[in-house]
């Protein structure tokens, strides 16, 4: 049994449910590119929102992380992740999530108590110290030198404002040296393998901090790192969840892992990535922008590391990798077989274009080298063909070399680095903890939508679909199935029919149920298969049902006037319309 149905056994044992995971992209939240972790996901519930299933969940939840891509190479970090979690929604509080926490390390899988150590939260102006923690850790029989508490580390928030509260994370001594008696949490030999976060205050815009009525637990564990502790290695890709798709990497490149690792771990890493963001049902494919441009970097970046190994391009590498990891996760996550045909053409598809890509920056490399007035390219010329035409430097400077130009290394690196900068500048900014695009007015403006959806089924014909939308703080756009323009008349019918419902003031009932009913019960949704078993529907009184994640207004009444300002083609059988609130 591995590590994944071990978990789910154990806290279903304590009452828990096992939920399924969500789709690695997330549904209903612009604000970020990636599910970043287990809890997030479950945000709106940790928030409050009842949950269909119950108080006491667990999961495991497919993640992604590309803030560090860079640093991937080494033998502990991963871009795709698997979160093993279990959640208490005002129910279980500290005592249960450690206890639960310690018996599943040394009972279940049989970890020493001597080779713990855990942090603790040590307080600050506005919050104690967490002694409530400590005693029960110390009554676990965690000895007081393997408590260490700290202030930045040991607390969590999901925003600036909010539900929030003190962790505890749990460390696993991974040496073979002799087990220090004190914990230190800065001796990079000690690893954190699980967090429980214990969320107990809410913290105000002026900065007060009161006591939530409803207080929840939100646990992690990284399953990739404490295979590599229950297994005794130092290295996660020489693991069990690594170690097949290594020894396919050695066979294809006929080298060996010793000597190679660093470009054979980000090969295993970055198609193990590209095959889930592949297959999500978001449907994400290589492109310039968001989750496509990160899904064409990673391909990217593996095929470059496949030159590094001296693997034919060419040759059906990237498939047989991505069988073997798809034939590895099928089991837990079924869009991995059902969208099987799609990773392969994904991966090609890309691989092919990736290919003309360097022969349009060796074209490039010529010209910059012929108007070369010195002997060598400044670092703006090797970003250059690093930012725009996708050319490694490492190529860059092997062909530098043999023509006996140098490159400016230290210039480049410092102009990566301050794109990086900006890049995690941009992504700290995706994700506060909950749905972005959620202001007043934009909540306004996406009720809007399905009023106006609504009113085109009976001023056009029942056979109008929405075919997607857009919202800003200044507008909405709607896009819409129909085969004509329409009349200055249907405009106004569509237009007045929302106004009328606005002024109607009706309800707007939010129901969560599970994904049969909802289609049996009439609701209407966009691309189905996109939505997990559970989803969430808004009924406007009996003129609009449909399946979506919000944000809403509670009564159309506080929408405002409706207003359309345009009405154009978007596509063949698909219109436009642009409308404003007044």
């Amino acid at each position: 049994m591995n590590l994944k149905d071990l978990y789910i056994d154990f806290f279903v044992s304590k009452g828990h449910k096992q939920i399924p995971s969500a789709p690695v992209v997330p549904e209903n939240d612009p604000s970020v590119l990636f599910n970043t972790a287990g809890m997030q996901p479950l945000i709106p519930y940790l928030m409050g929102k009842e949950h269909p299933y119950g108080t006491r969940l667990c999961d495991y939840q497919k993640c992604i992380r590309t803030n560090d891509l860079d640093v991937i190479g080494d033998t502990y970090h991963h871009t795709f992740f698997e979160m093993l979690g279990n959640w208490s929604l005002g129910d279980y509080f500290k005592k249960e999530a450690i206890t639960w926490s310690f018996e599943f390390l040394t009972n279940v899988l049989k970890i020493p108590v001597e080779r713990l150590a855990v942090t603790v939260f040590a307080g600050n102006d506005l919050i104690p110290k967490d002694n409530e923690a400590i005693e029960i850790w110390k009554s676990l029989g965690i000895s007081e030198n393997r408590i260490c508490p700290t202030s930045t580390d040991n607390f969590w928030i999901a925003g600036e404002t909010g539900p929030c509260g003190p962790d505890t994370e749990m460390f696993y001594f991974r040496s073979d040296d002799e087990i220090p008696e004190k914990f230190d949490p800065e001796d990079e030999r000690w690893v954190e393998i699980w967090n429980d976060v214990f969320m107990q205050f809410n913290k105000q815009a002026d900065g007060t901090v009161t006591e939530l009525p409803k207080k929840n637990v939100d646990t992690g564990m990284g399953l990739e790192r404490v295979v590599a502790v229950l297994e005794g290695v130092n290295d996660n890709y020489k693991s069990s969840v690594w170690k097949d798709i290594i020894s396919l990497i050695e066979e294809i490149s006929n080298k060996t892992y010793e000597g190679n690792e660093k470009s054979m771990r980000i090969i295993a890493d970055h198609i193990r990535t590209a095959v889930f963001i592949s297959a999500d049902p978001a449907g994400i494919k290589p492109s310039n922008t968001d989750q496509g441009y990160i899904l064409r970097r990673l391909i990217r970046r593996a095929i470059r590391h496949c030159k590094n190994l001296n693997i034919d391009i060419n040759s059906n590498w990237e498939e047989r990798i991505a069988i073997a990891i798809m034939d590895k996760y099928k089991k837990y996550y079924k869009e991995i077989e059902t969208n099987r045909e799609i990773v392969l053409e994904v991966l090609k598809n890309e691989k092919v274009k990736f290919n003309r890509t360097i022969e349009k920056g060796l074209r490039e490399f010529e010209k910059i080298v012929n108007n070369l007035t010195d002997n060598i390219i400044n670092k703006d010329l090797a970003f250059k063909l690093y930012d725009t035409y996708g050319f490694p430097i490492e190529l860059t400077e092997e062909l530098a070399k043999e023509k006996n130009i140098n490159v400016d290394i230290e210039g480049f690196k410092q102009k990566f680095k301050e794109h990086q900068e900006k890049s995690r500048t941009a992504s700290a900014g995706k994700f506060k903890g909950g749905l972005s695009g959620n202001s007043e007015v934009e909540t306004k403006y996406h009720t809007a939508t399905h009023l106006l959806n609504a009113a085109l089924k009976v001023v056009v014909g029942p056979d109008v679909h929405q075919k997607g939308s857009n919202i800003t703080s200044e507008r909405m756009r709607f896009d819409f199935s129909c085969d004509h323009k329409l009349t200055e008349e249907e405009k106004q019918k569509a237009q007045d029919l929302v106004n009328k419902w606005i002024m109607d003031s009706l309800d707007v009932i939010c129901e969560e149920m599970k994904k049969e009913d909802a289609i049996k019960s009439g609701a209407e949704c966009m691309f189905i298969e996109k939505y997990p078993d559970i989803v969430t529907v808004y009924s406007i009184g009996d003129i609009s049902m449909e399946l979506c994640g919000g944000p809403h207004v509670k009564n159309t009444s506080e929408i405002g006037k409706f207003k359309i300002v345009k009405e154009e083609a978007s596509s063949a059988g698909v219109r436009r319309i642009k409308a404003v609130i007044e």
